[in-house]
């Protein structure tokens, strides 16, 4: 008897997803929990394990299509002799159980080098085993997956393999003539970044945004960042101003409750959060994303750097767990990291602060009277005015810079 396999309950209220790829292909046999497909929706790019074994008889949707929770993606004949249903886990998109991962690592190995040499692009037809970054990276680019070679386990694609091979392919030569170039690129508006899209117009047409702007001499942090690089319990963990600026906030947080706080409309009320719910801002190959840390006033600076490693790590790799893309009650963002001196951020939907870390860098200063070079940064925070008044949100910028110029006031808080 067939099956139709539809598209799951995705959870964290979001009611439609993008099938980006199918892992299987018709006449296929496939095994319980085996992964089929890989599907974007507004927070993650996961992968859906079958629900029954069998064989596929039919793709009902083509990658790339956008479809409603409960839309039937995929027939699968199942076996007649074994009418009940097979054992179904209750499975949210991107949590199958370990037993699909297995099952498909061990028959890949079959086939796959054990050298620990890149394996050579497929010629067989079959589709290659890759992560979900590689195979996002190769949709982007217009790579068929087939075609690159594997460094990962068992040959597996990684991304740095689908950058690699884009890297040496050579761009198809113009015909010379202006008609036959292309001038322009259509993209679909779809998964995070229609979901960045509609945050950021939300946020700006309802939150009114105020942004202040604060230049100061960080020297004494970075001597501090470069001691704590060499402790014992920070060996393995990024180490950078991000983290001491996390730290900062969180502590001139509590002082100034009013910039960890939301709006909230439908009933009229300011709601002040008593808890730190800290979001990083983090560029991923899927667009703008921002994980956020839990009860982030309870870590220490060692359990923030590690929380931070982690969670930006794993947003970079798009395997993001919806729970830590929503539930912020703060953020921070570096332009830093891009040579960009500072910024006027947005608001995330239902914070109430966002704040802005520039590139850190040697600049002249005057200095205990003298013109001397000094690790200087410029910081802004914006916030919105119907929370925050312009005071508050001034006292918190400029604890958080005094923090910065003489960390020694963050010791009690490390």
């Amino acid at each position: 008897m067939a099956q139709e396999f539809r598209l799951p309950d995705l959870g964290e209220g979001l009611t439609e997803a993008e099938l980006v790829s199918w892992a299987v292909e018709v006449g296929q046999t496939i095994e319980l929990n085996q992964v089929i497909g890989e599907v974007e929706t507004a927070k993650a790019l996961v992968e859906l394990p079958s629900p029954y074994p069998g064989v596929v008889e039919e793709l009902l949707v083509a990658p790339g299509a956008t479809v409603p929770v409960g839309t039937p993606i995929i027939r699968i004949a199942t076996d007649a002799a074994t009418p009940e249903a097979p054992a179904r886990t209750p499975v949210l998109v991107g949590y199958g159980p370990e037993a699909a991962a297995e099952s498909k690592r061990a028959r890949r190995r079959s086939v796959g080098p054990e050298t620990g040499r890149p394996e050579a692009a497929r010629t067989d037809g079959r589709r290659p085993d890759a992560s979900p970054a590689a195979r996002l990276a190769a949709r982007e680019r217009g790579i068929d997956l087939a075609v690159v070679a594997g460094t990962g386990p068992s040959g597996a694609v990684t991304r740095n393999d689908v950058e690699s091979h884009a890297g040496q392919s050579v761009p198809p030569e113009p015909s010379g003539t202006a008609e036959t170039v292309q001038r322009e690129t259509r993209t679909p508006i779809r998964g995070v970044r229609k979901q960045t899209a509609a945050a950021m117009v939300r946020s700006a047409f309802t939150a009114p945004h105020v942004t202040e702007f604060v230049t100061i001499d960080v020297t004494r942090s970075v001597e501090l960042l470069d001691r704590l690089r060499d402790l014992p319990e920070f060996e393995g963990l990024s180490v950078t101003p991000l983290s001491l600026v996390a730290k900062a906030m969180i502590v001139a947080l509590r002082a100034n409750p009013s910039l960890n706080a939301s709006w909230d409309e439908e009933n009229q009320e300011i709601v002040t959060k008593h808890y730190v719910n800290l979001g990083i801002a983090a560029a991923t190959p899927r667009g703008l994303m921002v994980p956020n840390i839990k009860e982030a006033q309870s870590l220490s600076l060692v359990e923030l750097c590690r929380a931070i490693t982690e969670l930006t790590a794993t947003a970079r790799s798009g395997k993001a767990e919806p729970a830590q893309l929503t539930g912020g009650t703060v953020s921070i963002t570096n332009v830093g990291v891009f040579g960009v001196d500072t910024g006027t951020p947005i608001l995330n939907p239902g914070e109430a602060a966002i704040l802005c870390l520039g590139s850190v860098g040697k600049r002249p200063w005057v200095h205990e009277g003298e013109l001397a070079v000094r690790w200087v940064t410029t910081l802004s925070v914006s916030f919105d005015h119907r929370v925050v008044d312009g005071e508050q949100g001034s006292r918190f910028l400029s604890s958080v810079a005094a923090m910065l110029h003489d960390p020694a006031s963050l010791l009690a808080h490390l």
